[in-house]
């Protein structure tokens, strides 16, 4: 097969196939998904804003949950304009630097949940294992080196790949998998030896897919021997409800993504349709749901969603 470095004169391209087998409907598929990236982008804003003027919602928790609803609007926005440009233009091209952006940020924001999500687990275990000391923890300048630490944690991992690929060769056709950029899609067209790139999205999985996911697993057993250490069945049962929004989405994250890497890894003759249905849950699943859970389980964000759209409405009058 011709080879073609990212180096070459001649303009380079990327073609995204979309949902394969489906090109005739894609007026109508790009119905539900624009439902789903509305709910995402309106969902993830209400709570951002609703975080931002609620006063009583100026607590660790609540800023935790500012930084998921950051990192799912982020997530929503990169994946968008590639998904609904194929669907309603059919336009399949793709630059070289416009696909290397659309990975670096697909990836970092999948990180940094994550990532959020770990800092989310930290929070409910100080909160329920040491409530005394939960104030003097979690101060707004620990939140903020958290927030540093996680930016600088998820930038530095996503980067080191994208310079291993970009050094490597491409091989003919230029056809990627989905309707946007993800490097395990990438990495199937190089005409090189990947071992080194191989090696270190193993290193990758082991730094944020599980260990990630182990060290939340440490915290709710903390917290478990915690909640079943006191008297009161009510107090237990309140401890957990407060739990359940972050376990929910936990499972939404986790899920998908360990599945996605499955299929990557163990399943690469399996159809088209099955890598591009496990992709497009992997990354609308947690931003548009999210919102949801948080919204439906959490008091404080619904009385907040509440007073904010009334407020709205009284603006409107």
């Amino acid at each position: 097969m011709a080879e073609v470095t990212n180096t070459t004169r001649a303009p380079f391209y990327f073609i995204l196939i979309g949902i394969p087998g489906f090109e005739a409907s894609h007026i109508w598929i790009s119905i539900p998904f624009c439902c789903l990236y509305t709910i995402s982008i309106v969902g993830n804003t209400t709570v951002l804003a609703v975080i931002r003027t609620e006063p009583s919602l100026h607590q660790p928790m609540y800023l935790f949950l500012s930084m998921l609803a950051l990192t799912d609007l982020g997530l929503t926005l990169t994946t968008l304009p590639t998904v609904m440009q194929l669907l309603w233009l059919n336009i399949h091209k793709i630059s070289f630097e416009a696909c290397f952006a659309q990975v670096f940020f697909i990836h970092t924001f999948s990180f940094m949940e994550s990532s959020v999500l770990l800092a989310m687990s930290f929070d409910r275990y100080v909160a329920i294992c040491r409530p005394l000391h939960y104030a003097t923890i979690l101060t707004n300048k620990v939140i903020g080196r958290i927030a540093l630490a996680i930016i600088c944690r998820c930038i530095l991992a996503v980067l080191p790949s994208l310079f291993l690929l970009k050094r490597l060769p491409f091989c003919r056709p230029h056809l990627l998998s989905h309707s946007y950029c993800l490097h395990q899609d990438m990495i199937r067209l190089v005409c090189a030896d990947i071992r080194i790139n191989s090696w270190y999205g193993f290193a990758l999985v082991l730094l944020i897919i599980v260990m990630d996911p182990l060290l939340i697993v440490l915290s709710y057993t903390f917290i478990l021997k915690s909640i079943l250490g006191t008297a009161s069945w009510t107090e237990r049962f309140r401890a957990l409800n407060n739990c359940l929004s972050h376990i929910l989405a936990i499972l939404v994250l986790y899920v998908p993504m360990v599945g996605l890497s499955m299929i990557h890894r163990f399943a690469r003759h399996a159809s088209p349709l099955v890598h591009v249905i496990m992709a497009n849950i992997y990354l609308l699943a947690p931003p548009v749901l999210n919102p949801i859970i948080y919204s439906v389980k959490t008091k404080q964000i619904r009385q907040g969603i509440n007073r904010f759209l009334s407020k709205r409405n009284m603006c409107l009058r």
